[in-house]
């Protein structure tokens, strides 16, 4: 993998990623396909919106159907016929939402399947191992995200515990290196400055091939993770890529981009759609309002979708309120196209340096209610 920064706006960065399945110009949003795919749309209908990225998850591969079917399958890529670069969470997240179903040691982590009950053992070294067998461009370590609220010696425990785990995935990446597969760490430390801190030190001593911040969103007040954000990613290695985990309204990504972040995942945009809650460049609309029925007007002019250039609000309204499937594919294509075309506006705004500028213009059109008014 090589990094590279085109232009600067303050700590913004407008970069470019090389990668063995492709370029990915930063900053950049990665779509959420959990299980391999992205919720409705297949690896064509995804690149054709713009797509460059595509994440999916640790923890649910290895429990079906298995990494080692899937190496046996050609790897991740052979196997979703998604060609681009993919990102694997290593499990971490699960670790703070299925606190139920699993118990932490010093040595890794140990899950109880939501599947079938089966008994599942992450270590450090079995994460970055299983990411190899997927043959994934960027791989995660393996960490602890405490949720919030946390005692500060309730984090600092947790966090040391992630910082040796950090060093027993580094020395693994290390002795078993593919070129193709990166491992980044990930900053923990919840929401005390001091250990942040702290882990942003001690995890640049270890120089992992890229850095995330980890442990924002999971249960806190928005200014506690921006405050995270704002702190912590300029700290980063300015030549390593940054990734910001599972943050992603408009707001947040304009906010972390401005900070200096390079990389964004979010299910928002999918499982907002599933619900019929579309964003468009006005405001968000509600297509099972009432209001929509007899609307003639495209879901958003402005937008290339298939839904936006083919259908109607009225026709998508029928589709929600009809409970047809076909209604959720085109949403959900209608909000990811506004999402990469979000985040590349900014990376043209970065490119000129009028960054500021450009998002407060563009979340300011966005907190317009004329749309979910049907004005």
């Amino acid at each position: 993998m090589h990094f590279e920064v085109l232009a600067t706006d303050g700590p913004a960065r407008r970069g470019r990623l090389t990668t063995a399945h492709g370029v990915i110009e930063t900053p950049c949003f990665m779509p959420v396909g959990t299980l391999g795919a992205v919720k409705g749309l297949g690896p064509h209908a995804l690149g054709s919106l713009g797509a460059q990225v595509m994440l999916s998850n640790l923890y649910h591969l290895a429990i079906r159907p298995g990494v080692d079917a899937i190496e046996s399958f050609g790897g991740l890529h052979q196997w979703t016929g998604w060609q681009g670069p993919i990102l694997t969470d290593s499990g971490g997240y699960q670790v703070f939402s299925l606190a139920e179903l699993r118990k932490v040691d010093e040595d890794g982590v140990t899950f109880k399947s939501h599947h079938d009950g089966a008994m599942v053992r992450f270590t450090p070294e079995s994460v970055t191992a299983m990411q190899r067998q997927l043959g994934v461009d960027f791989s995660m370590m393996l960490d602890e995200c405490p949720p919030w609220p946390v005692t500060e010696a309730e984090a600092k425990e947790s966090l040391e515990r992630t910082q040796r785990w950090a060093e027993r995935a580094a020395e693994d990446h290390a002795r078993h290196r593919r070129r193709d597969v990166n491992l980044f760490g990930i900053v923990q430390g919840s929401f005390y400055s001091a250990l942040r801190q702290q882990a942003v030190e001690q995890l640049r001593e270890l120089d992992f091939d890229g850095y995330a911040i980890g442990g924002v969103s999971v249960g806190e007040a928005k200014t506690l993770g921006r405050d995270v954000v704002r702190q912590i990613a300029s700290e980063l290695p300015e030549d390593k890529p940054r990734y910001l985990m599972g943050l992603g309204t408009p707001e947040d990504l304009a906010h972390a981009v401005q900070c200096g972040v390079d990389m964004f995942d979010c299910v928002l945009p999918t499982r907002s759609a599933r619900h019929g809650l579309l964003f468009t460049r006005k405001g968000q609309l509600r297509i099972k309002n009432a209001r929509f029925r007899d609307d003639l007007r495209p879901i958003d002019e402005d937008c290339g979708c298939t839904a936006c250039r083919t259908v109607s609000r009225s026709f998508m309204h029928h589709l929600f309120r009809c409970g047809e499937i076909t209604g959720k594919v085109l949403a959900t294509e209608c909000n990811l196209r506004f999402f990469l075309d979000f985040m590349g506006d900014l990376r043209k705004a970065l490119q000129s340096q009028n960054l500021a500028e450009t998002a407060s213009e563009k979340l300011r059109q966005l907190s317009s209610e004329a749309a979910d008014q049907g004005n």
